[in-house]
């Protein structure tokens, strides 16, 4: 059944990072890869006494890392990533097998978050196994690079009304999307069995809420959501995390299908869509990245670039850049998995270069199974997923790829899009930042501070001559 699965998902993996066709390659050369991912399988955020510990009598999963690190699976994982990286980007001659870097041909970068960074060092082993890579990180361990930090910048009150008129075109508004949640909140309670669980023994609650839920739009933080439906929020992530380092399709006793594993994943990605999503919000919490990517499809000589983030990067790069996620397949995450990665193939035809863009990401199946990884399929060796993304109101040729002088050009408008945005004082104070991926339930704020360095938008320490763009205490300023 997998095989044939997999047979039918190849025909739509045509544009992916799959042998091409010789007609192809006689046409276009590979000059160059930027991926930004997010990190791979992970403990959930909230430590011993959180809130989803609370809501149930059962005992969670016994995690192989401490809260909010990468998972041992999850190393695997990434490693074999790198694996399949490695045998594409050696079979289209970008760079040699057992390849030692040279010069600034790559880079690695990563969020100064131990998931992040430690994905990026698991993908490097197995991408360039020959090569001790250096990570590029600015910050110590667990503190947030404002580079990845998804935090409005800029912020007045028109400004933040006009992101709050999106969230509330969303599927109907925030109450109808999180109402159309029910279902699967029902379901979630009693796979939990919420009704027997500390919180409702001691009269705190027995049900998931979402009538009381408030946003947050302020300059220096993330868009926060507060109210009950962060604590579903929470339990959802803390569930799937479960389903993926267990092995098992069940919860507590419950078996689960995956399309109700599918749903409560839904429930999250109601959280994440309404914070992340709207293209007004991420233009502003984008920004940097936006531009980090567009440097580094320019940068002479660059071939391999690996951004390591959050889910809420690549969410809120795919809604400032108008791209349209394809429907997962063979995942329970709708739009960007565990562990995916927003591929941009740079290629040239001797006159023009172009661009195709990806999501690339391992299966359920590879994911439980730490299935091998390769272009070069066997019976213990698979593709991972593939999938085409597409940009809203650009026109790939036929081969599939978009000229990359349009994808640099729909950037460059995001940009100036953020740079239109006025820079007022309202009447909300700023909050410090959160972790990448939202608040969740007992990790608003999650104790982060800021150094006070500040850093160019291509990544180098600023000086006091420095000027231009710079990011300093978590702020983007302009020095003249």
């Amino acid at each position: 059944m997998l095989t044939a699965i997999l047979i039918i998902c190849g025909v739509s993996m045509a544009w992916g990072q799959l042998p091409r066709t010789a007609g192809f390659h006689d046409k276009y050369t590979l000059r160059g890869v930027v991926v930004m991912s997010r990190h791979n399988i992970r403990s959930p955020l909230t430590s011993g006494g959180a809130e989803y510990m609370r809501v149930t009598p059962y005992e969670w999963f016994k995690w192989s890392s401490p809260s909010s690190q990468l998972s041992l699976r999850g190393g695997v994982l990434e490693t074999e990533m790198g694996q399949f990286f490695r045998k594409w980007i050696v079979g289209e001659g970008l760079l040699p097998d057992n390849y030692r870097p040279e010069g600034n041909e790559v880079l690695f970068y990563a969020n100064s978050r131990q998931r992040t960074f430690a994905t990026a060092k698991y993908f490097s082993a197995g991408f360039l196994p020959f090569a001790n890579v250096e990570i590029t990180h600015k910050y110590d361990e667990d503190k947030m690079d404002p580079m990845f930090t998804p935090q409005f910048t800029k912020m007045n009150d028109t400004y933040r009304q006009q992101v709050l008129d999106e969230m509330q075109a969303l599927h109907g508004g925030p109450q109808a999307w999180m109402q159309s949640m029910q279902p699967t909140l029902t379901l979630m309670e009693e796979v939990i069995d919420m009704a027997h669980s500390p919180a409702a023994i001691e009269g705190d609650t027995t049900h998931f809420r979402y009538d009381d839920t408030q946003f947050k739009i302020e300059k220096g933080s993330e868009p926060k959501m507060s109210g009950g439906y962060t604590l579903a929020n929470s339990v959802a992530d803390a569930l799937v995390l479960q389903c993926y380092e267990s092995e098992s399709m069940a919860a507590f006793g419950h078996e689960l299908t995956a399309d109700q594993w599918r749903s409560i994943c839904a429930v999250k990605e109601v959280y994440d869509g309404l914070l992340f999503t709207t293209h007004r919000a991420a233009v502003n919490l984008a920004y940097p990245l936006v531009s980090r990517i567009r440097e580094e499809l320019r940068t002479e000589g660059r071939k391999f670039t690996f951004l390591c983030g959050h889910d809420s990067n690549l969410a809120s790069i795919g809604s400032a850049l108008r791209f349209v996620f394809p429907p997962t397949e063979q995942a329970f995450e709708l739009h960007t998995p565990i562990g995916s990665k927003i591929v941009f193939e740079k290629w040239s035809d001797g006159n023009d270069d172009y661009v195709a863009i990806n999501l690339v990401y391992q299966a359920v199946s590879q994911l439980q199974n730490r299935s091998l990884l390769s272009t070069e399929e066997g019976q213990n060796v698979q593709y991972p997923m593939v999938l085409p993304i597409t940009v809203e109101g650009l026109t790939a040729n036929e081969d599939g790829l978009y000229r990359l002088a349009d994808l640099e050009a729909r950037m460059v408008e995001a940009m100036e899009e953020y740079d239109a945005i006025e820079d007022k004082p309202t009447g909300i104070n700023s909050v410090r930042a959160s972790d990448g991926e939202g608040s969740v339930e007992g990790d608003s704020g999650d104790g982060l501070s800021f150094p006070t360095q500040a850093y160019t938008l291509n990544g180098t320490l600023a000086t006091a001559s420095t000027r231009g763009i710079v990011i300093e205490n978590s702020r983007k300023k302009v020095r003249r």
